[in-house]
């Protein structure tokens, strides 16, 4: 990302950018049905806003202006790095892309891409056997492409907020829960009394603090 001042109105970087993302994010996701297309699509909608704010047009500054030059006089609102606002807001000072909130940020990615890696290599594999899927990720929750996204939606919020990600950042959790009960539904008709020992023994969303046997 860029460092330097005056960073926007770069919309080569907004569609390479959210390109990339939208991209990787597919290549794990893969959405098959409609309710899979919609989740996928809110998703796809929270990185372009993103991308757009961050080197396009960056709304939630404009927004935010008069209250930012009358509590932050001395902050250059059209630069780059004040587009971090929670390092703004905090009172960090030095370059915010070696504050906590931003290495915290990469934390967040990082795991959630790869959390989204290994999810979708157990669920290809089971879907391919027509089984369930508990091995890897699936042996600690029920839903961890799910919870990837979260981590990595969660990654971007620390990095850059915004006010649209903000909003749809609840919308897409309510998706994802209920994308998760459906799916639950369709697994209980499919899998019977083996996907109902599963959900005894795997937490949905939140693994068990304690280790626990996997379900085979």
């Amino acid at each position: 990302m860029s460092h330097g001042e005056n960073a926007y109105g770069l919309w080569s970087l907004v569609i390479l950018n959210s390109a990339i993302f939208i991209m990787f994010g597919f290549s794990f996701f893969k959405p098959q049905k409609a309710r899979d297309w919609r989740s996928f699509s809110a998703f796809s909608a929270f990185i372009i806003a993103l991308f757009v704010e961050m080197y396009g047009f960056p709304l939630t500054i404009y927004l935010m202006s008069g209250w930012l030059q009358t509590r932050y006089p001395n902050l250059d609102i059209l630069s780059h790095n004040a587009g971090h606002l929670w390092s703004t807001l905090l009172g960090e000072k030095g370059d915010p892309h070696f504050g906590v909130l931003h290495i915290a940020s990469y934390l967040f990615l990082g795991f959630g891409f790869y959390l989204l890696s290994s999810a979708w290599n157990v669920l290809y594999h089971a879907q391919r056997r027509h089984t369930l899927a508990t091995a890897g990720p699936y042996s600690k929750i029920r839903h961890p492409q799910y919870v990837a996204f979260v981590l990595i939606l969660l990654g971007f919020l620390l990095q850059w907020p915004t006010i649209l990600t903000l909003l749809m950042f609840p919308i897409l959790l309510v998706m994802y829960g209920r994308l998760a009960m459906t799916e639950e539904k369709e697994m209980q008709a499919q899998f019977g009394d083996e996907f109902a020992r599963y959900t005894k023994q795997t937490p949905r969303f939140f693994p068990h603090l304690s280790a626990r046997p996997a379900c085979h």
